[in-house]
This record gives structure tokens, sequence and C-alpha cells, in this order.
């Protein structure tokens, strides 16, 4: 079995690879210097500034989350989509917890892919801030219900409902008693 990377790790090794200094990274995406380097070294962020850095890369948002690419189809069983958690966002800084969004990778080996398919495990009470990227989002609640605020609106979808949104538009996603739900993200080549 391979190692499994982080992000972080990922961005190291590509920046290496095409000769892309800390700053030119920056530059390109937009992002400071200093949230480049933590991610460099272990913080996951929220999904904007990781599609930012792909962006700026010249790579897919899974070339950050892969282990390998498979060409064919990728087949996630049920347990399997447990132990391919890939990353939780939203953690508070100060604390010491792993809380925020976990993300179970549906379709981590799958190569050359436009959407990434991802369970979402949302712990209660979590405060996300909102993000935007490029793209398109679908989530549909497995369990419990989700809060997303979406621009100036907000949104209440509860088991059994999903909602459809362009990534554009700032949003984020809560849930005051907690909630899994299925989410796919669409990036434009």
């Amino acid at each position: 079995m391979a190692v499994k990377r982080t992000p972080g790790e990922r961005i190291i090794e590509l920046c290496k690879t095409y000769s892309i200094s800390r700053d030119d990274l920056a530059e390109r995406s937009g992002l400071d210097k200093n949230l480049i380097q933590r991610i460099e070294e272990g913080y996951i962020p929220d999904l904007a500034p990781l599609l930012k850095i792909s962006r700026a890369l010249g790579v897919r948002l899974g070339t950050l989350l892969d282990d390998h690419e498979e060409l064919g189809p990728v087949v996630t069983r049920a347990n399997g989509a447990a132990e391919a958690a890939r990353f939780i966002t939203g953690r508070n800084e100060a604390a010491s917890s792993r809380s925020g969004h976990t993300f179970h990778a549906l379709a981590a080996d799958k190569g050359s892919r436009h959407m990434e398919p991802f369970i979402v495990d949302i712990e209660a009470g979590d405060d996300q801030n909102k993000s935007s990227h490029e793209g398109e989002e679908f989530m549909y609640v497995l369990d419990g219900t989700i809060t997303v605020d979406y621009g100036k609106d907000r949104y209440t979808v509860n088991a059994g409902d999903s909602i459809y949104y362009d990534s554009i538009v700032p949003h984020c996603v809560d849930s005051q008693e907690g909630a899994r739900i299925l989410a796919v993200i669409y990036t434009p080549a």
C-alpha cells in the first residue's frame, strides 16, 4: 500500500517538480505566503485555498488529495469510505481537537476526474467561515439537518433533501445537531 501524503506534502512535491517558489505560488494563487507555509506544514484549510493552489499549479484539486490514480472505474465499498478520510476542515486553530467537517473521499483513486465526491460528517455546532471557489456543489443530506448560508440567504436542508449551487458565491455549511451528507464538488478543467 502506498504511503499517504498530506495536501501540503503534495504541494511541496509539485512546487519542487515545477520549480515554483513559495513566493511564486502565493502570487499565482492570490494567497498569503504564510498560509501556504502552514498548509505545507500540515494545516488543512477549507477547500477554497486548496482549489486556488491547485489552479496556480495547473493541476486538479484531486491531485492534492489522491494517493494514486486509476484510469478505469473506481469502486468504494461501504466500509472503504470511512477509511478514505482525507482531511478535516474548519478546525479552530487554537483548539487541540480535530473538530470540523470530515471529508471521506469516494473516488480518491480515480484519475482525470472533474468531480470530487465525498461523504462529509459535519460536527454539531461547528462554526464555519464563508468561502468561495470556482465550480459547483451538490449536497444530499443523508442524516440530520444542515444550514447552508449562501450569499445573503440561508437554507435549511433536512435528511432526504438536496441543494445544488454555484460555489463562486460565498457559502458555508453548518449543523446544530451534526449531520452526514453526500457532497459532490465540480470544478471546471
